[in-house]
């Protein structure tokens, strides 16, 4: 049979392709692997030491009531297993209760006299080395600074300067740094960004991209410009591989849009056309989603806290079915149904997943096939879970017929699956 394509054609499509090939690989590198948190929770620069996310741990755990307490929060929710929720929730909130902690000098800290900031955050900096040392520190952690408009732009590139300063004074900057840019309207604010990111690595001796941000996503401009482009997709690229992640703000953005106060939410229209366009922004680059908050918080008489319980554990499990992986928490007593939710979702699936992995890599004939994307996407989901604590090694051999470093593999697309 006669190939009609010689090597001058193919040579041609080459050439043609030689950009797309280039742009693909990296612009669109795909999952990194590296760890996700599940969620970020935010308290202010000036209250932070080493012993809080033990203490909210503790006091998250005392307000459900124990694991007792948990298994009945998870059956009134109607979650699967909640005696078996309860015993890995009490487990995470006694061993790791905060995964993402953000230090804020921005909305959570206020307004306050230069030499006030000043001091705080050179202490935050000083807590957070020695918490570090101490194995006390969650494992990312960093801090939120003023955003770079014009009325704040200095007091925020101030409080970053002295924060990263301070902790190098100390030791190595930690390896789960996180730095937050809020309120990014436009991508000139992320070139300014990655301005200052040089300085401090060209300062301090530091290795190239060493220090990566994440901007949040809080005003209407970033997701659709004057022009009708979308800077939320275009600073991810301007931002040089820097940007490790996107965070929706729920209340800046929503007030943005003219949403009243009363409606304002993580699950209102405006909030998820937003986050839609942010997915399809992140989808392929590596960089993580998350999405925002919920300010009811369960506190209070009886009656309130099941109310707020059942809201967040609803968000929670929400975004986790649209493929937002990570969220913001704001108070303690939030913690219970951040894991309950969190568990539940990759445990529900659990039986089911690794079910069709192990017909996948074992070649197990089945009334469904899977192609590898569909397997990896299968491997990714066991994977989170096991990262976060909702599944154990055990369940993952059992079940899928796998090791760990096998799973991981897969999921990260390390083998020919």
């Amino acid at each position: 049979m006669i190939n009609p394509f010689d090597e001058s054609t193919l040579a041609s499509v080459e050439t043609q392709l030689a950009a797309t090939d280039q742009l693909l690989e990296h612009a669109y590198p795909g999952d990194s692997g590296a760890r996700q948190p599940v969620h970020t929770v935010y308290v202010p620069g000036d209250i932070y030491t080493a012993e809080l996310p033990v203490a909210w741990g503790a006091n998250a755990l005392k307000a459900a009531g124990s694991e007792a307490g948990l298994a009945d929060l998870a059956a009134k929710l109607n979650l699967a297993e909640p005696q078996r929720l309860a015993q890995l929730v009490a487990q995470k909130l006694a061993s790791e209760p905060i995964e993402d902690l953000r230090i804020d000098f921005e909305d959570g800290y206020g307004n306050r006299s230069d030499a006030q900031e000043d001091a705080d955050v050179l202490a935050a900096a000083d807590r957070l080395a020695a918490a570090v040392a101490a194995g006390k520190a969650p494992s990312f952690i960093g801090i939120r600074f003023k955003c770079f408009e014009a009325s704040t732009r200095a007091r925020g590139i101030r409080t970053l300067g002295l924060f990263i300063t301070q902790l190098l004074s100390h030791a190595e900057l930690p390896a789960g740094l996180r730095l937050t840019l809020p309120k990014v309207t436009t991508v000139d604010q992320v070139n300014a960004m990655v301005l200052l990111a040089q300085k401090l690595e060209q300062t301090h001796g530091l290795e190239t991209g060493r220090i990566r941000f994440e901007v949040q996503v809080e005003t209407p401009q970033v997701i659709i410009a004057a022009d009708g482009t979308h800077p939320v997709a275009q600073l991810i690229h301007a931002g040089q591989g820097r940007v490790s992640s996107l965070h929706y703000g729920t209340y800046d953005y929503s007030a943005s849009m003219g949403v009243a106060a009363g409606y304002q939410s993580m699950e209102h229209p405006v909030a998820d056309f937003a986050k839609d366009v942010m997915q399809v922004a992140v989808a392929g680059t590596g960089v993580e989603l998350s999405d925002g908050s919920t300010n009811i918080i369960p506190a209070g008489d009886p009656e309130n806290m099941a109310e707020a319980w059942a809201l967040h554990a609803r968000l929670v499990s929400r975004h986790l079915a649209r493929g937002i992986y990570q969220g913001w928490d704001l108070h303690e007593n939030q913690l219970p149904t951040r894991y309950l939710a969190t568990f539940a979702f990759f445990r529900e699936g659990l039986q089911a997943a690794g079910t069709r992995l192990r017909n996948y890599v074992h070649q197990i004939s089945s009334t469904i096939m899977d192609e590898p994307a569909t397997a990896r996407a299968l491997a990714r989901y066991i994977h989170r879970g096991v990262t976060c604590g909702a599944v154990s090694a055990e369940e993952v051999s059992e079940l899928a017929q796998i090791s760990l470093p096998e799973l991981e593999a897969i999921a990260l697309n390390r083998t020919h699956a």
